[in-house]
């Protein structure tokens, strides 16, 4: 039992990552309608971005939040302003995806040019504390991936809920249309929207940094597992969303231990399948995800 409770607590923390990756992805795609699969490839942009501050400055990863946070916002502002606007409005969202497999694998190089492939981490004074309760450790860089996480869900669903420009969000979400004819500009509530969504990729990578070793080729693996628990949490649900990735951690970290490390991406992808065939509100419910658009 004491085993069994380790890897589910191990499952939760590992699917902190997933989580705040996932609530990116719902915003983006509720109101844009476009699977953005280079949300990954973002994240570890921004976990380099935070390895060089930690670096060559000295400074704390998790102060690097009130840096990288707002730098993602606004290139998520500049990605859709130069790449996404006029694709957002085309019918045919294939444009936009293959814009966005198309900046996936511009900054993959990218990264990999100016970084090598050799695995990077924030080797912080703290990195290897751990916190025993009973017979169980609790990495503490992990629990704090969990505490981010809570607090980016919670920011982001008082923004949706308590604010005029996340209602608009919202109502973008449901009726682009009746946004317009209200006279809310569809671009700017859609800009918000991504810069929103990269932001989180922008804290999700302060979060990689200091829990991971990371390189330029984990982007897409990355992006595949946030659009899992996307399905797993339905569309348009925060609390959802998380909770979904905190699910996938589990089915690994359970997959892992008594099957094997191996086929931990298997289960996963099975499950994708699975949800998407019997369950495609998700898990907690939502838009179907095989909605057509």
């Amino acid at each position: 039992m004491t085993i069994l409770l380790q890897v589910l607590i191990n499952g939760v923390l590992f699917g902190t990552m997933y989580g705040i990756a996932a609530i990116g992805l719902s915003l983006v795609f509720g109101t844009m309608r476009i699977i953005f699969l280079a949300q990954g490839t973002m994240i570890v942009l921004f976990a380099y971005l935070t390895y060089w501050l930690f670096t060559l400055l000295g400074i704390d990863p998790y102060i690097c939040i009130i840096i990288s946070v707002p730098v993602a916002f606004l290139v998520g502002l500049g990605l859709f302003y130069t790449l996404f606007k006029e694709a957002a409005a085309i019918e045919d969202k294939n444009v936009s995806l293959l814009l966005a497999v198309g900046l996936m694998y511009m900054v993959d190089n990218l990264m990999l040019t100016i970084w090598t492939a050799n695995p990077r981490f924030c080797a912080t004074s703290y990195a290897s504390f751990t916190i025993r309760i009973g017979d169980v450790n609790i990495s503490f860089v992990r629990l704090m991936a969990l505490v981010i996480a809570l607090a980016a869900a919670f920011v982001v669903f008082y923004f949706l809920k308590k604010t005029r420009l996340g209602t608009a969000v919202r109502a973008a979400a449901t009726d682009m249309q009746a946004v317009k004819l209200l006279g809310i500009s569809s671009n700017w509530v859609m800009a918000v929207a991504f810069g929103i969504g990269i932001g989180l990729a922008g804290l999700a990578g302060v979060v990689m940094a200091s829990v991971y070793s990371f390189d330029p080729n984990y982007g897409f693996t990355f992006a595949l597992k946030a659009l899992v628990a996307l399905a797993l949490g339905g569309i348009g649900n925060v609390w959802g969303a998380l909770s979904a990735g905190l699910i996938l951690g589990v089915i690994e970290s359970l997959g892992a231990y008594y099957i094997g490390a191996g086929w931990a991406d298997a289960i996963s992808y099975a499950v994708f399948i699975l949800v998407l065939i019997f369950m495609p509100n998700g898990i907690f419910g939502g838009r179907a995800v095989t909605k057509k658009v």
